[in-house]
């Protein structure tokens, strides 16, 4: 007795690279023996054994139910519109890294049941490489050229190629295929060009170029000692403006002293005039008292004698004056000038 059986070629894995569209093929044939409604079901089998299988598509009574799997929705297709002609076979389209895994097609029309697995890897083509220079490009310095890709499935090889000069890598260069590292032993200037790298797997490749400049060494002492020199005389500048700063500071703060001593201690003068007039007056009212006898001393009394303004009282206070006390110090640090003017009464008499 014939049944239903599954006539698709044996290929139980597939590798394609992410973006691509890839058909897992599920073909049958059905017996005279098969009378019951046909159902045909792909599953996604998690890689957890604990985990349920996933329905992703599934064909049943003349009908296709595609909405179990939301991330796989209107991604993935029966390639063939009328599945139960005998091609259940699975499209699926733009490809992602989570599509990796295993998928089983389940063909049933009772009493008829048969099943098929098949194993997909979705590969990363390597992107985004970047290329640089680690170590400094000095004459017989070692240098070390890197090259990595940020995306990429394993395993990625890279391959170094020179692409100006030679066009081929220096003889003391070492190469690793799985880092992307060529190590430049001994540079010189000879190594000077463009160098590009290439990282590939098994469904793509990408490429990334330096440009490296094998130079002279560089005079580092004489950098130091410019360094030393520039530093002291940034030192010898800076303090030039403190000692300038603090020598003003100091000049108005004695200006602001002195200007306060003369304002408090020495109070200004009077006009000459006005001390003359005192003078006169405390003096007549003093020989106004005394006999012609006593007058000799007064007449003797240096005229640059004159009484400041802290020794002038009025007649009441002072009513015997004495000519001798007069403080001359006082006299001349005031600079007034005494005016003796002797007056003589009508009996004679000096006033």
């Amino acid at each position: 007795t014939r049944s239903l059986t599954i006539t698709s070629a044996d290929q139980s894995m597939f590798e394609k690279a992410q973006g691509e569209k890839v058909t897992l093929p599920c073909t049958f044939e059905l017996s005279e023996e098969d009378e019951g409604p046909l159902d045909i079901e792909w599953v996604l089998i998690p890689a957890d054994n604990q985990k349920r299988e996933l329905i992703i598509i599934m064909y049943s009574v003349d009908r296709v139910y595609d909405q179990y799997y939301a991330a796989t929705t209107r991604r993935m297709q029966f390639s063939n519109l009328d599945p139960k002609s005998g091609d259940g076979s699975l499209d699926i389209l733009n490809l992602k890294a989570a599509d990796t895994g295993t998928y089983q097609c389940k063909v049933k029309k009772a009493p008829g049941v048969q099943s098929q697995k098949i194993q997909l890897t979705v590969l990363v083509k390597p992107a985004r490489t970047k290329c640089s220079i680690e170590g400094s490009q000095e004459i017989g310095k070692d240098v070390t050229l890197k090259c990595v890709s940020q995306e990429g499935s394993p395993l990625l090889s890279y391959d170094w190629r020179r692409v100006s000069g030679t066009q081929h890598l220096p003889a003391t260069s070492v190469l690793n295929k799985n880092t992307g590292e060529l190590l430049l032993k001994n540079a010189s200037r000879e190594y000077s060009g463009r160098y590009n790298c290439v990282a590939s797997n098994r469904v793509g490749t990408d490429e990334c170029s330096v440009e490296l400049n094998v130079t002279p060494p560089v005079n580092t002492a004489a950098i130091i000692v410019g360094a030393i020199i520039g530093t002291l005389l940034g030192l010898s500048v800076l303090c030039s403006i403190i000692f300038c700063f603090c020598k003003k500071h100091r000049e108005k703060k004695y200006e602001k002293e002195v200007h306060h001593d003369i304002r408090e201690d020495v109070p200004p003068p009077k006009s000459r005039s006005s001390t003359a007039r005192s003078y006169i007056g405390s003096n007549r009212s003093s020989l106004g008292s005394m006999s012609p006898s006593n007058m000799e001393a007064y007449t003797k009394t240096p005229y640059s004698q004159v009484p400041s303004e802290d020794f002038e009282r009025t007649p009441a206070q002072n009513p015997a004056f004495a000519p001798s006390k007069v403080a001359a110090p006082n006299l001349s640090r005031m600079g007034a000038v005494p005016v003796m003017i002797p007056a003589q009464s009508k009996d004679g008499s000096i006033v």
